[in-house]
């Protein structure tokens, strides 16, 4: 690197910021207000390039050169930014997850707001922290993501919500879920970390990040920074007998006390995990929906990203 150079990363405020954005025209169903982020950006003197996804172009393609920029902003939903990370992983290069999609759920966990003109400050601002990532695998091939990974009745409610996205939005998650009353229940064939473990129930999750929508809990002690998955075994019967254990959650962060309920699930920290179930499951992560099912395995990649954000660590965790 020749002297007064800016190293990846670092956002320097004595030269031209060179931004790269990576634009998901598909994802969301309104104004993003991405038009005012980049007109700000540029009036501050910033260096845009923009490149717009298209469905036959490997995610590869537009990050090749991803050095040579000081920062990365992903504008879409949560498969958007996931892929974007999952593209420049270690590469150490800042990244904003743009919360341009339905739920933008990685960009809740990042305590991002939804104004442009805050998210325009925050990137020159350049404040960044390293997280983790997860790396799934199905049929020998492997895709990043950054929120979770399930198998059943989560993904199902994914499935399902898909229709309704378009006319309700994120209320489209909350309609299917409520639609779970009595998810297919299976035998779940598991190895974690090496061991082999089994148990029955409606799905597996693997969380990175753990808060849902509005910054609430999915349960307690999930740290994206921790170097390892929370395993969430799902045994209620339904995904409404889901809503004590949020409830517990909630009461823990608030430090309010025991929890009040147990049962419905368990959770257990892993490294790399296998999971298969005697009948099939839709597979998703962060928040998509793929022609995959099980058997998937997954494995952490400790610190691979680091994502612009004002929030400090013990904000992203549970």
């Amino acid at each position: 690197m020749t002297q007064g150079q800016t190293p990846p990363g670092h956002l320097d405020a004595r030269q031209t910021t060179r931004i790269l954005l990576i634009i998901n025209p598909k994802s969301g169903n309104g104004d993003s207000g991405l038009p005012e982020f980049k007109a700000l950006l540029r009036q501050a003197g910033v260096d845009i390039t923009e490149r717009e996804l298209s469905s036959d172009t490997p995610m590869g393609e537009y990050v090749k050169d991803v050095t040579s920029f000081q920062a990365v902003v992903a504008a879409g939903g949560d498969g958007t930014v996931s892929s974007v990370a999952y593209a420049t992983r270690y590469k150490n290069v800042p990244l904003l997850a743009y919360p341009a999609g339905t739920a933008n759920l990685i960009a809740q966990n990042l305590d991002l707001p939804r104004d442009p003109a805050e998210l325009a400050r925050i990137l020159q601002e350049g404040h960044a922290l390293r997280v983790d990532m997860g790396e799934v695998e199905v049929k020998g091939e492997k895709s990043g993501f950054c929120m979770l990974a399930g198998a059943g009745a989560d993904a199902t409610m994914i499935r399902d919500s898909e229709e309704l996205k378009e006319k309700f939005g994120a209320l489209a998650y909350v309609m299917s879920a409520m639609k779970q009353l009595n998810p297919k229940k299976t035998t779940f064939h598991l190895v974690i970390d090496g061991e082999k473990r089994e148990f029955e129930g409606i799905g597996v999750m693997v969380a990175n990040f753990g808060m849902a929508n509005y910054r609430l809990p999915i349960t307690s002690d999930i740290n994206p920074s921790d170097g390892q998955f929370t395993v969430i075994l799902l045994k209620a019967g339904n995904i409404l007998r889901l809503v004590p254990n949020l409830i517990d959650s909630v009461r823990a962060k608030l430090n309010l006390g025991d929890p009040l309920f147990s049962g419905n699930l368990d959770t257990l920290q892993a490294r790399t995990i296998e999971v298969d179930a005697v009948e099939p499951f839709p597979l998703q992560y962060d928040g998509e929906l793929h022609v995959e099912t099980t058997p998937f395995s997954a494995r952490i990649l400790p610190g691979a990203i680091r994502f612009l954000t004002l929030a400090q660590k013990p904000d992203l965790e549970t």
